[in-house]
């Protein structure tokens, strides 16, 4: 009988967050698959839980979720866990995962610690809609491609972001987002120096020209204002259009003038009125 894949949260930053069905997973577990074992045997000391601890993280996945899969079909118990917070969520747990689907093995998530909800609830910006982006590309044409796709997106955007990289990820996202658009900058998530600063993407990046950066952080930015609906609809236009036609006017000038006036594209409202004949 095939065993089953649990991902295990862990805390982001305070021990006390482990809960006690994380507890009991990881004691029932037959081997634990971690982002770093020392990191892991730590968090396990301090449980006082003994569990045999295998490797799994970005560099070593192609060769070790095979073994573990293996493991599973064999009829073993994997809990696997990151450094911090949820597998699976900007980790390559996300292949394990879609290895175990494949081969028809149980995946079951227990809920808890994840960075980007606790920033994102305490942030003051909308939390009605939002999309997770991660970690930025440390080069510089994927990341500015990666910005300049965001240009329009409207719900409020998240990312992670390292202290030694954060002053020009600032600069990166004035130069891509304005200097007006509001951020939440929250770090040291449920740590002792847990902080969050509300600003402007021109405040934050003022303020870390005089602060040095310090400890992890997850920055919450402010979706794009909904762009201006057109004060004409399309079938206004075209009944302008018609009405131009009529008047003299071939389909051609007539789409001219109507494009003009009501600001719809010129090719797209020719390629219209043809189908509405």
């Amino acid at each position: 009988m095939a065993g089953m894949l649990y991902l295990v949260p862990t805390p982001i930053g305070n021990l006390g967050d482990i809960s006690q069905r994380c507890r009991e997973t990881l004691e029932n577990a037959d081997f634990i698959a971690a982002e770093d074992t020392r990191v892991s045997l730590k968090l396990l000391n301090h449980l006082e839980i003994k569990k045999t601890l295998v490797s799994y993280y970005e560099h070593n996945r192609a060769e070790s979720g095979p073994k573990i899969l293996e493991r599973i079909l064999a009829g073993e118990t994997c809990a696997l866990v990151s450094d911090a917070g949820s597998p699976a969520i900007s980790d390559p747990g996300e292949d394990l995962v879609a290895l175990c689907a494949k081969n028809g093995v149980t995946v079951s998530a227990i809920p808890g610690p994840c960075a980007a909800i606790t920033a994102l609830s305490i942030s003051g910006l909308p939390t009605g809609r939002f999309t997770f982006e991660g970690f930025l590309s440390t080069n510089k044409k994927s990341r500015l491609d990666h910005l300049n796709s965001l240009a329009g997106e409207q719900r409020t955007m998240i990312f992670y972001e390292a202290p030694h990289k954060l002053k020009n990820t600032l600069q990166d996202l004035l130069a891509a987002f304005g200097p007006d658009r509001r951020i939440s900058l929250c770090r040291e998530l449920t740590k002792l120096h847990e902080e969050v600063i509300r600003t402007t993407l021109q405040g934050a990046a003022d303020y870390y020209e005089a602060q040095d950066p310090r400890g992890e952080y997850v920055l919450v930015l402010e979706g794009a204002a909904p762009s201006a609906e057109p004060e004409t609809t399309l079938e206004d236009a075209l009944a302008l259009v018609a009405e131009k036609v009529a008047q003299g006017l071939s389909r051609k000038d007539a789409v001219k003038q109507a494009a003009k006036e009501t600001g719809f594209p010129k090719n797209a409202l020719y390629e219209a009125s043809l189908r509405d004949e």
